[in-house]
């Protein structure tokens, strides 16, 4: 006498497949993840008299300075160059990777 309803014991065929979903999305989320930490972004800033280079992970990877962009009576504006176009990439870098993973959440807020 078998007893209707409640668990069988085993996982039922809806539950597998979701897991294996799940697996599924696990390993290309973290594929994504990786590719986009191997990417290279640049940014300008005045023009392109500062390029910056950073990878998916932020990390500042080459600064490249326009020599008529260094003034050495006006070493402030460089600088305020070069911190432009850091936080450009950075944000350039966040968008990527907002983007990247909206696809596999739906766009939900997390």
């Amino acid at each position: 006498m078998s007893k209707r309803g409640g668990f069988q014991g085993g996982m039922p065929g809806n539950m597998n497949n979701l897991m294996k979903q799940a697996q599924r999305m696990q390993r290309q989320m973290e594929e994504q993840q990786k590719a986009l930490e191997a990417a290279e972004i640049s940014e300008t800033a005045g023009g392109g008299a500062v390029e910056v280079t950073m990878n998916g992970k932020k990390e500042l990877l080459q600064i490249h300075i326009a020599p008529e962009a260094v003034d050495p009576e006006d070493v402030e504006t460089l600088e305020d160059l070069i911190v432009a176009a850091v936080n450009a990439a950075g944000k350039k870098v966040d968008d990527m990777s907002s983007a990247s993973m909206s696809q596999f959440t739906g766009g939900l807020p997390f």
